[in-house]
């Protein structure tokens, strides 16, 4: 991390320690936006909780979830995000083409009305923060009320990871950057 230091496991408080310790047993090790919101660990205890919803517990397809997180990222060109969730997208479903026309700030062609709309909406939400009586009325009537609530509060979550990775300068291993 350019702007945080590593984290020190020896330095850690108990409780830091705790939710490290959880998340390096799911993920293998600590690091994008966990490693910077450990340094408040109840934060880092409820960003880990909400991740886990959204990524496992939600009702929205899990294709669409990946879609969503890669529009996001690109959208605010968090290197980080897009180099964890490029390849889940791809193993979740959606089309070498589909990623490299966002990859490349293009309008991808989507095949599928559900993966139209999680872009449309996706991009209207990071844009306007608010969504039209349309894009409202298109949700509603692709998802229930359940599923359109989270795939609004997940394009917010996403939004909060990418500014937490963005700000904090939090680097891809290796050094590459997947996005131009």
């Amino acid at each position: 991390m350019a702007r945080l230091p590593e984290l020190d496991e020896e330095r850690l408080t108990t409780e830091q320690k705790e939710i490290y310790d959880r998340i390096k047993s799911v993920r293998g090790q600590v690091r994008g936006p966990f490693a910077v919101w450990l340094r408040n660990p109840e934060l880092a205890r409820h960003t880990l909780e909400l991740q886990d919803l959204f990524a496992a517990r939600v009702g929205l397809d899990r294709r669409l979830v990946q879609l969503m997180i890669l529009v996001s990222a690109r959208l605010a060109s968090a290197q980080f995000a897009w180099f964890v969730h490029e390849p889940h997208a791809r193993e979740r479903g959606i089309a070498p083409e589909i990623i490299e026309a966002i990859r490349q700030r293009r309008t991808p062609v989507f095949a599928r009305e559900d993966e139209q709309f999680v872009y449309d909406i996706t991009i209207e939400l990071n844009t306007t923060s608010t969504l039209s009586e349309l894009t409202f009325r298109r949700g509603l009537d692709l998802f229930d009320e359940q599923k359109l609530v989270e795939l609004v509060s997940s394009i917010g979550f996403y939004a909060m990871v990418a500014m937490t990775l963005n700000a904090f300068d939090v680097a891809v291993p290796g050094g590459k950057k997947p996005l131009t």
